[in-house]
């Protein structure tokens, strides 16, 4: 018998983090190298392949106590490091349903 998650097929294209809700209030956490979870994306470990993401999100499968919903999420990374959801619904996670929109020049 195989889990779910044995049963996904992941592709990843491009870096990727695991975030999910925090069980005790609901706020957006994120994976950390170090098996735990963070509130800061800056201290989420980034993932770049399928095998790495599959490993990474087991892990916070199994940590169902202190997180709810876990995945698999995109994000970019500037050239200074720094790193932001890399979609829409996540970037709205992250900063609310208002946020500045980029400006046409």
């Amino acid at each position: 018998m195989t889990s779910p998650l044995e049963q996904k097929k992941l592709k990843i294209t491009g870096p990727s983090v695991v975030t999910a809700n925090r069980t005790s209030d609901g706020a957006v956490i994120w994976r950390t190298a170090n098996k735990g979870w963070s509130l800061k994306i800056a201290e989420a470990a980034i993932v770049r392949n399928s095998d790495d993401a599959k490993a990474l999100w087991t892990e916070a499968i199994a940590d169902d106590v202190g997180a709810v919903g876990s995945y698999i999420a995109p994000v970019t990374i500037d050239a200074d490091g720094t790193i932001k959801p890399g979609n829409l619904r996540e970037q709205i996670r992250v900063e609310g349903t208002t946020f500045e929109l980029p400006v046409a020049v």
